[in-house]
């Protein structure tokens, strides 16, 4: 019963430069696969000031900020 042997499946390899994005076509360009900084940034800012209120931690990050403000001479 050779026939019926389990075969081992080999995984399938693409080319990433034969895969078209739709951003590709809109613009030319392929898309970066890093997020810029201040897109970050932006994206956990209001998640961050969230949970400072929600769990009350709005006075430890006021000091914090103001403690690094008198560092920097501000």
């Amino acid at each position: 019963m050779a026939d019926t042997a389990e075969r081992t499946v080999q995984p399938v390899r693409t080319d990433r430069r034969a895969v078209r994005h739709p951003a590709t076509d809109l613009f030319g360009e392929v898309p970066s696969s890093t997020r810029h900084p201040l897109v970050a940034a932006a994206m956990v800012l209001p998640l961050a000031a969230f949970l400072a209120v929600a769990f009350g931690g709005w006075d430890a990050v006021v000091l914090q900020a103001s403690s690094v403000a008198g560092m920097l001479g501000h």
